[in-house]
C-alpha cells in the first residue's frame, strides 16, 4: 500500500491508539490529534481512488496533490514514531507492546513538553502543512478521477487556434494588407464607397479564419453586420434568407419568398445602411451573380463586402469594379510554420529539442505552410498530451508522401490528414466518421451528437455503472485534442458544440463512402440501388426546389438501422413500416406540425421496437401517439422547442432504459409512474403538484440535470422534494421554477437549510422569487461543495445584501452570474 497511500494506512491505527480514553491527554493536544486523524482518513480515501488509475492517465496536479501528501505521510509517521521512542524506549512497529502500562508517564510526559520536539508542537505544524497541502489543492481545482472521469479537453488547444488565428491575421502583415485593400483607414471619398475584396487561395490556408479574424476586428464600425457560409451545394434562396437574418431581419414570411423577392428585399433592407458582409467559402459563379444584384453599387455610406473561395475565377466575378480587390492567401512563411507547429507539440519548452529538429523541418516541408496540416500533424505526434517517440516521427514523414505542392494539394492534404485518421483508436474512427451525416459548415451541438453516439452502440461503458454520456464526451474531447473538429466556445468559453473543417469533411465523406459507412441523399444525383446493403440514412435533399420522390424501395430500408433527415428533405421521407431494426430516427427541426401535410409520419412509430433515439425537436407537434410506450429500448426522447404540445401520453414513463427526456411544455406525471425511469440522467420538463410525485424523484438516483416546475407549492410539497433532491446525488445542473410566489421563498430556506449540494454541481437557476438564504446556508455549512459551480442564475431577488456580494465573490468557478432584483440592492463597492 505505501506507493499508493504513503505511510497513512499505518499512522491511522498509531494515532486512534494515542486517542484511547485512559491515556488522559491533554483535552487541546486531543482534539488536535482527531482533527489530524479525520484529514488522514479523508487523505487516504482519495489516494486509494488516485491509485486505482494508471499514472499516466493523472493529471499534473493530482500527482503533485498525491505526491506531497505521500511525502508528507512518512514526515509524520517520524514525528509519532520519535515521540513513542522517546516515553519509553517503545519500538512502535513492536505488536506486543502495550501502551496502558506507560499511561502515566506518557501523560505526564505530555504536559511537561515545551520544545519543537514535543507531540503537541509536532501536531500543530502537522496541521498547518496538512493545510497548506489542501489550499494548493483547492487553487488548482484538482478533482480525484477515476478509470472514466471525464477526458478534458487539452487547455494548450484553445491558444493553439488563438495563434492560428495570429499567424493568418490579426498582427501579421496579411491582417495590414487586408485592412489596406479594404480602406478601413482615413476619411477621403474612396473609404464611402461600397468596397469588396475577395480573398482566394486553396483549402487549409486559413480563408475563413482570416475573414473571421477581421471581421471581429472591424464589425463594431458598422450598422449592420452578417457572416455566412456557402459551401460547395448551396441554396440561392437560404443563402439569401441566412444573410437577412444575420442582418438582424428575421421576419417570419422569408420562408415564402422566391429567389427575387429576397434580393428585392435584402437590397431595400440594405439601402440606407452601412453593413458589413462576409459570404464565406463561394464555389459557384452563377450563385455569385443572383447575390451581387442585392449589393447596390450606390451605397456611399462605406459599407464593405468580403467573400472567400478557392476558385480564382470565382474570384474575379466578385470584384470587376475598379474599386474592388482580390487578396491572394499565401502559405505560412517557415518560422511562422515552426512557431505553430511546435506552439501544439512542445507547449512548456522553450522550442524544439535537437533530436527533433531535422524531422521537424523534413515534416513542415511537406505540410506547406497550410495551416490545417500543420495543426493536425503537430496534435497526432502530441496524442494524448504526450510527445510520441522520434521514430513515430519518421514513420509518420514517410507516409506523408511527396507533401503540399501547387499540382496536388488536394490529395496530398488528404494523405496528411488520413494519417491523422488512422492514428485514432477504432471506437473514434468510428464516432468521426459519423459527422459525415452533416451538411457542410454545420454547427453541431456537442450533447445532441453525443447521444446519438450511445444510442448507435459507438460508446461503450467503461466501469459499470457508468454514465455512457460521460464516456461519449471523452470522445468528442479527444477528437478536439487532436484536431479532427474544431470546438465553439460559448460566452462562458466552454464549448457547447463543434465544427468540421471542409478538408476534413471531404476526407471522412469519401471513407465513409468507401466503407459504405453511410448513405447520403442531398439532391445532387446521390442513389440508392435496389441492391445496396443500407444500415445508416441521411436525407439532405440540400436543393430546396429538387422535387424529389419518396424513397420506397423496400429492400434498400428493411436494414437501416439510423436515419437522419434535414430540412426540407422532410419531402421525401420514407413510410416508418418500412423500417425493421431502426435505432435512431432524429427528424429534429423538421416541419411535422397541424399545417403540415407531413404529420402523419409519426404513425407507425410504437413498431420500432429497436429504437434508442427519438430526436423530435423543433418539429411542431402537438401530440404524440401513445405507442411510443412500445418502445422499451428507448434511451433518448428530445421533445425540445415544441411549444405547442400539450403533454405526453402515460406510457412514456414505462420507459425504464430512458436516459434522456427533454419536454419544452412542462408534463404532469400521473402518480407511481416517474419512479419507473429508473435509468434517467436527464430530466427535463416536469410540473410537480402532488407530494407522490415529488417523493418519486428521490427515486431517479442517476439523475445529473433536473428542469423541474412547482404549480400551486405548499410547505408539505417542498419538504418532499427536499428530501428527495438530498437523494440525487449525482446533480449537475438544477432549474427550479416555482409559478406559487406566495411559497417560493420556503422552497428557497428549505434548500439553505437541508440541502447539501453535491460538489459536482456546475448550474443552479431559480426563474422564480427568491431570496438568497440558500446560498447562504450552503456557504455557511461546507463552501467547498460548491467549488464546481461556475452558473448561478437567479430572477426576482427580493433583497441583495453585502454579505451576498461577499458570499458570491468566494465562488472561485463562476463564469456566469445573472441576479435580477426586485428590490434595491443593500450594499457598496
Amino acid at each position: 500500500m505505501d506507493i499508493v497511500t504513503g505511510a497513512i494506512a499505518k499512522l491511522i491505527p498509531k494515532l486512534a491508539d494515542l486517542l484511547v480514553g485512559e491515556y488522559k491527554l491533554h483535552k487541546n493536544v486531543k482534539k488536535n490529534i482527531k482533527d489530524l486523524l479525520k484529514e488522514l482518513e479523508s487523505m487516504n480515501v482519495a489516494l486509494v481512488k488516485i491509485g486505482e488509475v494508471p499514472r499516466d492517465q493523472l493529471d499534473k496536479q493530482d500527482k503533485l496533490w498525491a505526491d506531497d501528501v505521500r511525502e508528507l505521510s512518512y514526515v509524520i509517521e517520524d514525528v509519532v514514531d520519535k515521540f513513542l521512542v522517546r516515553v519509553d524506549h517503545i519500538q512502535p512497529d513492536d505488536a506486543t507492546n502495550k501502551f496502558k502500562g506507560l499511561m502515566k508517564r506518557t501523560t505526564k510526559l505530555l504536559k511537561k513538553v515545551k520544545d519543537k520536539y514535543g507531540i503537541a508542537h509536532a501536531i500543530k505544524d502537522i496541521q498547518e502543512q496538512l493545510q497548506k497541502v489542501a489550499a494548493r489543492r483547492d487553487r488548482n481545482k484538482v478533482v480525484v478521477p477515476n478509470p472514466t472521469e471525464p477526458i478534458t479537453i487539452d487547455p494548450c488547444l484553445r491558444a493553439l487556434y488563438a495563434e492560428a488565428t495570429e499567424l493568418v491575421g490579426i498582427y501579421g502583415k496579411r491582417d495590414e494588407e487586408l485592412m489596406r485593400l479594404l480602406s478601413m483607414a482615413g476619411d477621403d471619398a474612396s473609404t464611402k464607397r461600397l468596397k469588396k475584396v475577395s480573398i482566394v487561395g486553396f483549402g487549409g490556408l486559413g480563408k475563413t479564419t482570416l475573414a473571421r479574424a477581421v471581421y471581429d476586428k472591424i464589425k463594431g464600425d458598422f450598422d449592420c453586420r452578417a457572416f455566412v457560409p456557402v459551401g460547395q451545394n448551396p441554396d440561392m434562396k437560404k443563402v439569401l434568407r441566412d444573410i437577412l437574418i444575420d442582418l438582424g431581419n428575421p421576419h417570419s414570411d422569408l420562408a415564402m419568398l422566391d429567389d427575387k423577392q429576397l434580393v428585392k428585399k435584402l437590397h431595400d433592407f440594405l439601402e440606407n445602411k452601412r453593413y458589413l458582409v462576409i459570404i464565406d467559402d463561394i464555389w459557384d459563379e452563377k450563385l455569385w451573380e443572383g447575390i451581387n444584384f442585392a449589393f447596390s453599387k450606390r451605397n456611399n455610406l462605406g459599407s464593405r463586402l468580403i467573400t472567400t473561395t478557392r476558385d480564382f475565377d470565382v474570384s474575379k466575378s466578385c470584384c470587376l469594379s475598379a474599386d474592388d480587390s482580390i487578396y491572394k492567401m499565401k502559405p505560412l512563411s517557415t518560422n511562422d510554420s515552426k512557431r505553430l507547429f511546435h506552439k501544439r507539440i512542445f507547449p512548456d519548452a522553450s522550442g524544439c529539442p535537437s533530436e527533433f529538429q531535422q524531422v521537424s523541418e523534413d515534416i513542415l516541408k511537406k505540410c506547406g505552410g497550410v495551416p490545417l496540416a500543420i495543426i493536425t500533424i503537430a496534435s497526432a505526434l502530441a496524442s494524448g498530451q504526450q510527445v510520441k517517440p522520434k521514430h513515430a516521427w519518421d514513420i509518420l514523414l514517410q507516409s506523408i508522401g511527396c507533401g503540399l505542392t501547387k499540382d496536388n494539394n488536394l490529395v496530398e492534404m488528404r494523405r496528411i490528414l488520413s494519417f491523422s485518421y488512422y492514428n485514432l483508436p477504432s471506437h473514434l474512427k468510428t464516432c468521426l466518421l459519423y459527422l459525415c451525416i452533416y451538411p457542410e459548415d454545420s454547427k453541431i451541438d456537442r450533447d445532441r451528437l453525443i447521444w446519438k453516439w450511445v444510442a448507435e452502440g459507438f460508446v461503450h461503458h467503461g466501469d459499470q455503472g457508468t454514465s455512457l454520456f460521460l464516456v461519449g464526451l471523452n470522445y468528442f474531447n479527444q477528437l478536439i485534442n487532436r484536431s479532427m473538429i474544431q470546438p465553439i466556445y460559448d460566452e462562458l468559453g466552454q464549448v457547447h458544440a463543434c465544427r468540421v473543417h471542409d478538408m476534413v469533411l471531404d476526407l471522412i465523406c469519401k471513407l465513409s463512402h468507401e466503407a459504405k459507412f453511410v448513405n447520403v441523399l442531398d439532391g445532387t444525383g446521390n442513389s440508392i440501388s435496389s441492391q445496396s446493403n443500407v444500415r445508416r440514412l441521411y436525407l439532405q435533399n440540400k436543393m430546396e426546389d429538387h422535387q424529389a420522390k419518396p424513397l420506397t424501395n423496400i429492400m434498400s430500408m428493411s436494414g437501416v438501422r439510423s436515419i437522419t433527415i434535414f430540412p426540407p428533405a422532410i419531402s421525401i421521407m420514407p413510410s416508418l413500416s418500412m423500417f425493421e431494426v431502426l435505432r435512431v430516427l432524429d427528424l429534429s427541426d423538421c416541419n411535422l406540425g397541424k399545417s403540415s401535410s407531413l404529420q402523419l409520419n409519426l404513425k407507425g412509430v410504437g413498431h420500432l421496437i429497436h429504437l434508442r433515439y427519438l430526436g423530435l425537436a423543433d418539429t411542431g407537434i402537438s401530440e404524440l401517439p401513445a405507442e411510443i410506450g412500445n418502445l422499451q429500448f428507448l434511451e433518448v426522447l428530445d421533445l425540445g422547442s415544441n411549444y405547442k404540445l400539450n403533454g405526453l401520453p402515460s406510457t412514456v414513463f414505462k420507459l425504464r432504459r430512458l436516459i434522456y427526456l427533454n419536454v419544452y411544455s412542462m408534463v404532469v406525471p400521473t402518480p407511481g409512474v416517474l419512479q419507473n425511469l429508473t435509468s434517467i440522467e436527464v430530466l427535463r420538463g416536469v410540473l410537480v403538484s402532488l407530494n407522490i410525485i415529488a417523493q418519486e424523484l428521490g427515486k431517479l438516483a442517476r439523475l445529473r440535470e433536473l428542469l423541474i416546475c412547482f404549480k400551486d407549492g405548499s410547505l408539505d410539497l417542498y419538504e418532499c422534494f427536499v428530501k428527495s433532491l438530498c437523494n440525487l446525488d449525482h446533480i449537475e445542473s438544477l432549474y427550479i421554477r416555482c409559478n406559487s410566489e406566495e411559497t417560493s421563498f420556503e422552497l428557497m430556506d428549505l434548500l439553505g437549510e437541508c440541502w447539501v449540494p453535491p460538489v459536482h454541481l456546475r448550474k443552479f437557476v431559480s426563474s422564480t422569487p427568491t431570496q438568497l438564504s440558500a446560498l447562504r446556508g450552503w456557504i455557511k455549512r461546507d463552501p467547498s461543495h460548491l467549488s464546481n459551480l461556475s452558473e448561478l442564475i437567479l430572477d426576482s431577488v427580493k433583497e441583495v445584501q453585502q454579505e451576498d456580494v461577499e458570499i458570491i465573490g468566494g465562488l472561485l468557478s463562476l463564469r456566469r452570474l445573472h441576479i435580477t432584483s426586485t428590490h434595491q440592492v443593500s450594499c457598496h463597492n
